[in-house]
């Protein structure tokens, strides 16, 4: 368990070429296309976390100064979700849960109830977290395991069911998404767009990069509006305009570059996808198979990047309107483009029905974080995650997560029947 641990720390720029290179090998690819595509993998994902790391380092200063430019304050802190991670790699569940889930994956497949091979292992602390705060609340390792893998199938079902949307907006093949927190949220987005549709005036505004781009010309282009979004957020900050500046060359860089590093990714992927396509095909004629990747792979688009800017403010807003509520969005702000990143192609890429789709995802991951504040806390205690003194002082969560979403928070919420 030792040395598994060893590769998780190591993150997906190490632990997908591994997983890459052996499955590869297993679909029979000649030792050096295995050798290609693992590297190529690896190298977009160490591309990805680069520019990704980018964005959150020039994001979270100005969303800190944004914080404190206009003084807010609640008892519940954002930690963010590397936090929430190292909360859900130090649960007692770990052993069981991944043993459990690479099971569960197996038994699916040969019972065909799922067309997905996970291999986004790293992304199992969102089954860990909220497992983690169930054994908690019940001292039941059994109860709190069965929450994990009705967690992981139910984003097993979710994965399946989105892909070819996906496939088709994306322009990605062969792949899915076992995602227990963006993959939850796609129901939302199906009711925000099937909601905004009903309403006339409001279903005929569409705002994507396509149309924007055409009404505007170059300065509807995804580089221009995330040059203006970038310049827009350092405002908000209050900083100067050289500040201001910077972070919006900085935001404009995410977006051309970061679709080069997904493409790099993806041509990785696709050459054991295509090998793994005929060998499959031989063994089981007829049936259709994906391979599970983590969401980074989305983020890409522009519709999904700008909408993401976009929220950031309007989360801080939220924060400080929604009644009864005590989280303050802090350390996740920068990563609220991930739980938009599979919900898009379900709202037509309309940033419109995107943003009002990230409202509602808000509104309810905070008041998540807020009612489930006290285990999260005491969770975070048992794990020893180390924090900065300003905080220690007070109750913790994170925005972007799995235990605040709809199936998480009720799940929690569920077990607290059996409760110690």
């Amino acid at each position: 368990m030792s040395i598994f641990n060893e590769i998780i720390s190591l993150g997906p720029s190490v632990m997908m070429p591994i997983i890459f290179f052996i499955l590869a090998l297993v679909f029979r690819v000649k030792i050096g296309n295995a050798f290609k595509s693992a590297m190529l993998v690896g190298v977009g994902f160490v591309g990805i976390d680069l520019i990704v790391t980018t964005l959150l380092n020039s994001l979270g200063p100005a969303t800190q100064d944004m914080v404190q430019r206009f003084g807010l304050k609640f008892t519940v802190v954002d930690a963010g979700w590397p936090t929430g991670a190292s909360i859900g790699w130090a649960s007692p569940l770990v052993p069981l849960v991944v043993a459990g889930a690479i099971i569960v994956n197996i038994l699916m497949l040969l019972l065909k109830q799922t067309k997905t091979v996970n291999i986004d292992i790293f992304n199992y602390w969102l089954l860990l977290l909220p497992g983690g705060m169930i054994y908690y609340v019940t001292n039941n390792i059994v109860i709190a395991f069965i929450a994990c893998m009705i967690m992981y199938i139910i984003a097993f079902i979710i994965a399946d069911k989105t892909a070819p949307k996906i496939h088709k907006m994306y322009k990605m093949k062969g792949v899915s998404f076992v995602h227990a927190t963006c993959g939850v949220f796609v129901p939302v987005g199906i009711l925000v767009n099937a909601i905004i549709e009903r309403i006339p005036g409001l279903n005929k505004i569409n705002l994507n990069p396509d149309s924007i781009t055409k009404k505007l010309g170059v300065l509807g282009e995804p580089l221009a509006l995330a040059t203006f979004l970038g310049a827009g957020l350092g405002i908000l900050a209050g900083w100067d305009a050289g500040h201001v500046m910077k972070l919006a060359v900085t935001v404009a860089a995410v977006m051309l570059l970061l679709p080069k590093m997904v493409g790099v990714v993806v041509e990785g992927v696709t050459i054991v996808r295509e090998a793994a396509e005929t060998t499959l095909q031989k063994k089981f004629p007829g049936r259709e198979f994906y391979i599970g990747m983590d969401t980074a792979l989305l983020i890409a688009e522009p519709s999904i990047l700008a909408t993401g800017f976009l929220l950031i403010p309007a989360a801080l807003i939220l924060a400080v309107i929604l009644p009864g509520n005590r989280m303050l969005p802090f350390a996740d702000l920068a990563s609220i483009v991930f739980i938009i990143s599979m919900v898009a192609p379900f709202c037509k890429k309309n940033m419109f029905r995107i943003f009002c789709t990230g409202l509602v995802i808000l509104t309810i991951t905070l008041y998540g974080g807020t009612a489930l504040s006290e285990i999260y806390t005491a969770v975070a205690g048992e794990a020893n995650i180390s924090l900065p003194e300003n905080v220690k002082s007070q109750e913790l969560g994170n925005l972007v997560s799995s235990y605040n979403t709809p199936l998480g928070w009720g799940l929690i919420e569920l077990a607290k029947l059996f409760g110690k």
